[in-house]
């Protein structure tokens, strides 16, 4: 294992104190509990928190600031948070107009959110949560009862995000993260494993010729292990996957989404979107707004995954406006 760090049990707090100290103006962290704050927390809004294991940066850490969250809570490496860290977290930056978990549906993610959310209801702080399951790959995993939630998880906190700073209240941003959830799908593949600090090796094995489609960002499995095929005949699979679950019609306006899973060369990004547009295209389906990079990762994997968002005026505003994090930023 060649990875760059000092002692393995130190890697997400390290990784943490280099967030906030290269973003300061953005993020602070708890003094107590392993949690990032927005720096200017709390304000007089609906607090948007999410959390989850580490490994998959900048998911979600690095979307910790104006228009996007409030509060992130990183376990260890693909490791569920803590319920004690999400509830300090959210006294921390709650401002007493309640608090929104958007939570990856992963049975450790939405048993200690929910642990969490009652302590703060017994409180007397309004608490509602949204559980993220956009993953059409498989319907039960190695972690899950139901469907993951992956890439649809970064398009949600930032539309969430946005209405929230606009004074959206916790019926609305709750109606509206549940909204995005309802329309919109994902797909990933690896080309290679990732290793987990802790371990030392990889978590699967893949041969040279090989690819996983399906794959959890975990490592977990997909649909179907293969042989590798043209970057162009992957995407169909994939693409075919998500279009037809929705469904996607003709006419039908999209949020393009190709997310790099941590080992992706930003040009086989673009080549992969290059054709997946030919796809919707072919499809008569529209890509009203993009996203191409490195979002939600699995450490070091080589692979992909596509996400598309069914999108309508509404949608638009809000992912339109303005976000200033550490990982997404435009419009200030």
């Amino acid at each position: 294992m060649k990875k760059l760090l000092n002692k393995i049990d130190d890697v997400v707090v390290e990784s943490l104190a280099g967030l906030a100290a290269s973003h300061p103006t953005l993020v602070r962290l708890h003094p107590s509990v392993k949690a990032v704050l927005r720096a200017d927390a709390p304000r007089v809004k609906v607090a948007v928190i999410s959390g989850g294991g580490s490994g998959h940066e900048p998911l979600h850490g690095g979307y910790v600031g104006y228009g996007m969250l409030d509060a992130a809570c990183p376990g260890e490496v693909f490791t569920s948070p803590t319920p004690d860290q999400m509830y300090e977290a959210a006294k921390a930056v709650e401002g007493g107009k309640g608090v929104l978990f958007i939570v990856k549906n992963y049975t450790g993610d939405v048993m200690n959110f929910q642990m969490a959310a009652d302590m703060l209801a017994g409180e007397g702080v309004n608490v509602a949560q949204v559980v993220i399951d956009d993953d059409v790959a498989v319907q039960d995993s190695l972690y899950t009862a139901g469907r993951r939630g992956v890439g649809g998880t970064v398009l949600a906190e930032k539309i969430v995000g946005a209405k929230a700073e606009a004074g959206g209240s916790l019926e609305e941003v709750k109606a509206l993260c549940e909204k995005v959830n309802s329309r919109v799908r994902s797909m990933g593949m690896a080309l290679t494993p990732c290793t987990v600090p802790a371990a030392g090796k990889p978590t699967f094995s893949l041969a040279e010729d090989e690819m996983e489609i399906g794959i959890g960002i975990h490592g977990e499995p997909g649909r179907e292990r293969m042989k590798l095929k043209p970057a162009g005949q992957i995407v169909e699979m994939m693409a075919k996957a998500i279009v037809d679950d929705l469904p996607f019609k003709p006419g039908d306006e999209v949020l393009a989404f190709v997310n790099g899973m941590g080992g992706t060369p930003q040009m086989e990004l673009f080549l992969v979107f290059n054709d997946l547009a030919a796809y919707l295209r072919d499809r008569g389906l529209v890509i009203a707004r993009s996203l191409v990079g490195n979002y939600i990762t699995s450490l070091e994997m080589q692979g992909f995954s596509i996400t598309l968002l069914k999108l309508d005026e509404e949608l638009k505003v809000l992912w339109d406006a303005p976000v200033e994090t550490a990982g997404l930023r435009w419009g200030r």
